[in-house]
């Protein structure tokens, strides 16, 4: 009877714990949502990318004026240069569904402030409202997709009673809302990441729950946002190939899926389809090989290697191309194999951080912003994979650090700095027991000094002048550290996602896992 009594009690601790998460969920997320909105108002309020940096300006500028050309010329020479369309002065470069998002906030701030998108006349514009109507915008966005595609999220991957762990719901909705880079980039510097990173969460959350072809439509918009987001390419092919083979009918399946990502483009890009040459122009501007294999001082293996190959004097421009694809698909492979093979929820999870890193580390023309992709899974991993979280979270926003200081926004990095590490440190009980990378003196010594490196190239950067003759030797340093610290993650966590391989029978169990 005691023995009895005892399992009635956990039974009733258990139940417990699980009415609190899933009577909570909507209170937590708008709790942490509410603050998570006050600090994007914050940040907002710092200068932006090109502030006052006359005659191109910067990343603000290119998005006003986005909305400026969606807004007064015809949606056939929106990609096309013309004498109202000089593509050399930030022309649109980014997919279709970009432009319509710019065409809903040009007229958004043509209503109510019309000089700010009037065609020719607002280059440069920076006036005091148009400023705030160009903040609201982003914080709209934002507020509209990413923080519902999170909370979806979280419903689906808290919905089981095994990982109903209130603090731990509360850390994790704390790590995705409160995400120092994304709220940098894009309430500081000036960007709509949340729009195309919205749309990913929506369609892993959509993958992780079973509505794959929910999950495809949204992935479909994201890629047809930002063309970035092809860095999550092999890992939502990879896995959905390997489930389709695994139904009655595999091929009925891919064909399904095949003819929705279609329909899903062919809607998008229908304004274009008129003729080749309208898709050609589209597809021209969303390619920027005349950049370069890199440009300015990012934290992959092209730019950290030119310190001693010299890539851009030893090969052409097309040979760059081909070395860098064929790198970033050899990278790819492993991980897409092991979901082809094998499909599972928390190796989608893996594969998708493994593949962006592979894009990030190796793929042609990549920005310091890129970053970000590889940051959403390894959030969304962040319960499972706690240290790989923190530690790769600080280098990428080290990573940033110099276009940080570019835009004059060190007082909100250092405030997000130190908002990251109260959540780094907030007492929470993982579920799943966090692995013990550093289980020997020398490991804690490394991490140690590593972490004191971190802290010095800070201060350096910003109160010391580099030699006249390595006036970029600070950047070559950042980018050099956080460059092997990527590597080492993106090492562990492709060894860890071949681990996380389970035999078939056990499926069953991983999903209620997961």
């Amino acid at each position: 009877m005691k023995k009895g009594k005892k399992v009635k009690e956990s039974g009733s601790d258990d139940d417990c714990d699980c009415w609190l998460v899933q009577n909570g969920i909507a209170g937590v997320f708008m709790s942490v949502g509410l603050f998570a909105l006050l600090v994007r108002v914050a940040v907002s309020l710092h200068p932006y990318s090109g502030a006052a940096n006359p005659p191109k300006f910067g990343d603000y500028e290119a998005q006003r004026h986005w909305m400026e050309i969606t807004t007064n010329l015809p949606i056939k020479e929106w990609y096309r240069n013309s004498s109202t369309n000089d593509l050399s002065y930030w022309g649109l470069d980014y997919p279709p569904f970009t432009a319509y998002q710019s065409f809903i906030h040009g007229h958004l701030l043509r209503f109510f402030h019309p000089h700010s998108v009037a065609l020719l006349t607002s280059r440069g514009h920076e006036s005091y409202l148009g400023k705030l109507l160009m903040r609201w915008t982003v914080l709209s966005s934002d507020a509209l997709i990413f923080f519902p595609a999170v909370l979806y999220f979280l419903f689906v991957h808290y919905n089981k009673p095994s990982k109903s762990r209130k603090s731990e719901l509360v850390w994790h909705t704390a790590a995705l809302l409160l995400s120092p880079c994304l709220i940098l980039i894009d309430h500081g510097h000036f960007q709509f990441n949340c729009i195309s990173l919205g749309f990913t969460i929506g369609a892993v959350a959509a993958i992780l729950s079973g509505k794959d072809f929910v999950g495809s439509v949204l992935y479909c918009l994201a890629l047809n946002h930002k063309q970035m987001s092809a860095y999550f390419a092999p890992a939502f092919f990879s896995h959905l190939l390997g489930k389709c083979l695994r139904r009655k009918h595999p091929i009925l399946e891919v064909l399904k899926l095949g003819l929705l990502v279609l329909g899903t483009f062919a809607a998008v890009w229908w304004p274009y389809l008129y003729s080749t040459q309208s898709v050609l122009e589209v597809l021209s501007r969303l390619a920027p090989f005349e950049r370069g294999i890199f440009e300015d001082y990012v934290a992959n293996f092209w730019c950290a290697s030119s310190v001693l190959i010299k890539w851009k004097r030893l090969f052409t421009k097309e040979s760059l191309k081909l070395i860098s694809f064929t790198a970033t698909v050899i990278t790819c492979l492993p991980s897409m194999i092991q979901q082809i093979k094998s499909p599972s929820y928390r190796g989608f999870l893996y594969a998708l951080l493994n593949s962006s890193f592979s894009f990030y580390l190796f793929s042609f023309q990549v920005h310091e912003k890129s970053i970000l992709l590889p940051i959403l899974p390894a959030t969304l991993l962040a319960v499972d994979e706690p240290f790989i979280f923190k530690w790769f979270t600080q280098f990428a926003m080290l990573s940033m650090f110099p276009l940080i200081c570019r835009d004059n926004l060190v007082v909100a990095y250092l405030a997000l700095l130190a908002v990251f590490v109260v959540i780094l440190n907030a007492p929470v009980q993982h579920r799943v027991r966090e692995t013990n990378y550093l289980n020997s003196s020398w490991g804690s010594a490394t991490m140690f000094f590593i972490l004191c490196c971190y802290f010095v190239l800070h201060i350096f950067y910003l109160t010391m002048h580099p030699p006249e003759k390595y006036p970029f030797l600070f950047e070559a340093i950042i980018m050099n550290l956080c460059f092997s610290q990527f590597v080492l993650v993106t090492l562990a966590c492709n060894i860890k996602q071949w681990l996380s391989n389970k035999p078939a029978k056990l499926e069953e169990i991983e999903k209620k896992l997961i």
